[in-house]
């Protein structure tokens, strides 16, 4: 029977994941908080303002972090805004003096979103869905990155010689093509900015993968699916994701894997861990 996540600890690690006031962000900052790491929570949903009015808040999420036995820092930041990324590890920077993981989450693709036009043919796809997808999308995971990397050879190495690690979410499906251009493009850059970053960061040890889950039970698919009167049985919840990023970032040998797309229900398999609910969920698979 697969072991839960607290068999890993992060106990002195110090960890950024943005996008976290919800959905896979949060899930990943509990699953750190759990493991005991020291991770700023970002993003634009704050005690005073939620976008498109949905659940949580980066401070609900800091607070969730500390009491699973991390220590959780609220800090809102809108990651299209470069000043406000600058400004954020600025700050990691003088309370840590030292960043160890960053796991890139934010993402402005949903926002807006029509599930019945998502599939429609690109030429009648609005264009400012690009811009949601690929400005507070591949450019925020891009410039977060920018501004992290000095401040991952800030730290020491560990035992194993690595300095750090950068995670970006993505979808994936062994290049299959996920049905809408501009978030196929979105996600395959998302892939190969890994692959890259991987290449140029191999000298100084620090690893770069993308992370793709299945299909997720955020608040917003949740709800989406409420009103549709139906839940399907195969979603999984944020702290399955959460956990692979946890398993990941305690694997002293993660940098064998720098530069690929990992899935969650591939991982899952290799360092034994389940979701929530003890099932141990494959990956993601578009049907034929």
């Amino acid at each position: 029977m697969p072991t839960q996540i607290n068999t890993f600890t992060l106990r002195n690690t110090i960890a950024l994941a943005t996008g976290a006031s919800r959905g896979l962000g949060k899930g990943i900052a509990l699953a750190l908080g759990e493991a005991g790491a020291t991770v700023y929570v970002t993003g634009r949903s704050d005690a005073h303002h939620r976008t498109e009015d949905l659940p949580g808040s980066i401070e609900e999420t800091a607070a969730a972090v500390t009491e699973r036995g991390g220590h959780g820092i609220a800090v809102r930041c809108d990651h299209t805004l470069d000043a406000e990324v600058a400004a954020l590890v600025e700050q990691v920077k003088l309370e840590q003096g030292r960043l160890d993981l960053l796991v890139n989450n934010a993402w402005g693709g949903y926002e807006a979103f029509d599930g019945a036009r998502f599939t429609a043919p690109f030429w009648e796809q609005p264009r400012d869905q690009w811009q949601r997808m690929f400005e507070a999308g591949v450019r925020a995971q891009l410039v977060a990155s920018q501004f992290a990397v000095p401040l991952l050879l800030a730290g020491d190495p560990q035992p194993s010689g690595r300095r750090g690690l950068i995670i970006h979410t993505t979808a994936w499906d062994r290049d299959k093509y996920l049905g809408n251009l501009f978030y196929d493009l979105a996600k395959q850059a998302t892939a190969r900015m890994a692959f890259g970053m991987a290449r140029e960061l191999a000298a100084h040890h620090i690893a770069v993968v993308a992370l793709a889950p299945g299909f997720v039970g955020t608040e917003r698919v949740l709800a989406a699916f409420a009103a549709a009167g139906r839940v399907p049985e195969n979603l999984e919840t944020p702290a399955y994701i959460g956990r692979a990023v946890v398993a990941l970032a305690a694997d002293p040998k993660v940098e064998t894997k720098s530069g690929q797309t990992l899935t969650v229900g591939n991982l899952a398999q290799e360092y034994n861990f389940t979701d929530i609910d003890g099932r141990q969920l494959p990956s993601f698979r578009i049907e034929p």
